[in-house]
């Protein structure tokens, strides 16, 4: 009978039941039955699912016991006891063919007989045409290749995973910091531990990033963390040509990735903000928001965080109110605000009282009205007290200890 290959090439393979002879109820009633399980073997060495597995008495011509083939190749059942030939059929081949066979099945009652159609196997392979033979090298070659990119694949996502927590831990390095040294370490001592904690993560990441691009250098996700490592530990310059590589490969792409493109330009912007270059730093950040607006609030109030971090009273001004323009309900915001603005109070020479920026009364207001029980509630109440402002929202000062 005439083998067909057509299914291990398309690799579309349904599962799919056949008609076939079944014994009487009483039949099998009476007989013992033995077991048969296996599983089918696409001539590329691969599990071959769908389709069914029979045992015939005659060569194939009649199918007298069937058993469907999973999506993992596996099949199993029961027959009677008797020498058999085993077919296996795809889901698609026509009636009366069959892919393959193989003779001298033993069914012997009680037992369960372990069987694989296995068609990598010499016999098959040598009984192919030239055609079919020149098919299966071609597709062997495609599953390499692919067995290779699944492997580096695996593992440069088990690098992400790795650096994902990294990220995590550097996060939390002050709290990991304080826990370590204890209540009574000095300020001075938390922040060294935190910074040596921030290093070692920051490194491991770059070692990690600097195999992994040499590995799959058209993958911008892994210049994106790469920058990241190289900002973190000031290493400036290469961090931003790192991010400007990786904003211009993953624009030049087919399906540019605009969440990848955003990163990495809020990157650039947090790079150029550290150096306190604040044209450079808006503009990138600009940048991200356009790439990915889904993002821009987080980008902006990053953008406000660093500028207030680094005392850029103007820049942390500016940035917070472009961050309240998208996202007027971050209370962090208003105080970041108030905090560029009261750095240019004044105070009165007569009642020694603070005179506050225009705008400034209003951010702490606002702060107030959305986080009355914030971190810094106490320290801005303060101020508007301070400057004889009336607090007009739900926050309630602290009761003092007895």
């Amino acid at each position: 009978m005439k083998r067909t290959l057509l299914f291990w090439l398309s690799m579309t393979a349904v599962a799919g039941m056949l008609a076939f002879a079944v014994p009487s109820a009483q039949a099998q009633a009476a007989e013992k039955t033995g077991k048969i399980h296996g599983h089918v073997i696409n001539p590329t060495g691969q599990p071959q699912g769908g389709g069914t597995v029979s045992l015939s008495t005659d060569g194939g011509h009649t199918l007298l016991f069937t058993f469907p083939v999973d999506a993992t190749g596996a099949f199993s059942g029961d027959a009677k006891p008797g020498t058999y030939t085993l077919v296996y059929r795809a889901a698609d081949t026509p009636e009366g063919k069959m892919v393959d066979s193989i003779r001298a099945i033993k069914i012997v009652a009680d037992v369960d007989l372990a069987q694989d159609d296995d068609m990598s196997r010499q016999e098959y392979i040598d009984a192919m045409t030239p055609d079919e033979k020149k098919q299966l090298e071609d597709l062997r070659k495609q599953n390499a290749e692919a067995l290779k990119s699944n492997s580096l694949i695996n593992s440069l996502n088990a690098d992400l995973k790795v650096i994902s927590q990294d990220k995590k831990d550097i996060d939390s390095a002050a709290a990991t910091a304080q826990q370590t040294l204890g209540a009574s370490a000095s300020k001075a001592d938390l922040t060294a531990k935190t910074d040596e904690i921030k290093a070692a993560k920051y490194t491991d990441i770059q070692s990690l990033m600097t195999k992994d691009t040499g590995l799959k250098p058209d993958e911008p996700l892994l210049w994106n963390n790469l920058g990241y490592a190289q900002a973190g530990l000031k290493e400036n310059d290469d961090a931003i040509a790192t991010y400007k590589k990786s904003i211009d490969m993953e624009t030049a792409s087919k399906k540019p990735r605009l969440p990848v493109i955003g990163a990495a330009q809020a990157g650039l912007g947090e790079v150029y903000a550290r150096e306190d270059k604040v044209a450079d730093a808006n503009a990138a950040y600009d940048a991200a928001v356009k790439a990915d607006p889904s993002n821009g609030p987080l980008y902006l109030r990053n953008e406000a965080v660093i500028f207030y971090q680094d005392n850029d009273n103007a820049a942390e001004t500016a940035a917070a109110d472009e961050a309240i323009k998208i996202d007027p309900n971050q209370a962090i915001l208003y105080y970041i605000k108030g905090q560029g603005l009261v750095a240019n109070a004044t105070v009165d020479p007569k009642t020694q009282r603070i005179i506050l920026p225009p705008d400034c009364t209003a951010a702490y207001q606002k702060y107030l009205e959305l986080a009355p029980d914030g971190p810094y509630a106490n320290e801005v109440a303060g101020i508007l007290q301070q400057a004889g402002e009336k607090i007009s929202s739900s926050y309630k000062a602290p009761k003092a200890a007895h």
